[in-house]
């Protein structure tokens, strides 16, 4: 299959497979978790980058959705096809270099509504889903969700309110079935963090054992997965080797 679609397309899952939404699942490390977890699971990968997507299309076992993360109507449109949902991965975000003094109000705007209230939303929408199949929403966080990065104040303050949300959900939804954790990557080798280095420092070298790949964070996911029913693993912290 290599179309875009705009909605998931339950017609076209494959039997017998679980299904698994991924957000930013086109790059970086939500394109790992997606490949990982389409070796088991039927995958929706959501991206806005119709490159990216073009590619993701072509592999088996995943359909390639379209979609802005900040258009409610958008959100409504991956969310009502489904009836049931095993995992739901919150990769998708965008951070930039920034102090108090130097940020505005719409860098704040920005990154609240893409790392916070969008995974809330799409969340909400999908609890029926999530609940039906006792399912599992993984938000991928980042060091930076448990202690301050001076130059990423932005980032840092829409991280640890991504925290808050994960833990007050699962305290909440923990009756009925559900489990919440968070997978918290340190510095990764990603596009994204590939221009932040450029922009920071002018260069985007890796040095050895100082960032992770992004493999490693779908390893990281796949262990909550698998998890056996009776246990839920709440928290995934992922260091670079060195760091």
């Amino acid at each position: 299959m290599s179309e875009i679609l705009t909605a998931p397309d339950p017609a076209r899952f494959t039997p017998g497979r679980g299904i698994a939404l991924v957000t930013g699942g086109a790059s970086g490390i939500g394109l790992a978790i997606t490949e990982d977890l389409a070796r088991t699971h039927q995958v929706l990968a959501l991206s806005r980058d119709p490159e990216k997507l073009a590619a993701v299309a072509k592999l088996p076992h995943v359909q390639a959705i379209a979609a802005e993360l900040t258009d409610a109507e958008a959100l409504e449109r991956v969310a009502a096809p489904l009836a049931r949902l095993d995992v739901l991965v919150h990769s998708a975000a965008i951070s930039g270099l920034n102090t108090l003094e130097s940020a505005s109000l719409a860098d704040w705007r920005a990154s609240f509504e893409t790392n916070v209230f969008a995974p809330a939303e799409l969340t909400r929408l999908l609890l029926p889903a999530l609940r039906a199949a006792e399912g599992q929403v993984i938000f991928i966080s980042s060091g930076a969700g448990t202690r301050p990065v001076p130059d990423r104040l932005v980032y840092t303050a829409s991280k640890h309110a991504l925290r808050g949300l994960t833990d007050a959900l699962r305290i909440a939804e923990a009756p009925k079935g559900l489990r919440v954790a968070t997978v918290a990557p340190g510095p990764t080798d990603t596009p994204m963090n590939r221009r932040g280095r450029k922009a920071e420092t002018g260069s985007d070298e890796r040095l050895p054992g100082r960032f992770s790949d992004a493999a490693a964070h779908a390893a990281a996911v796949r262990l909550v997965v698998d998890m056996t029913p009776d246990s839920q693993v709440t928290e995934v912290v992922v260091r670079p080797r060195l760091l």
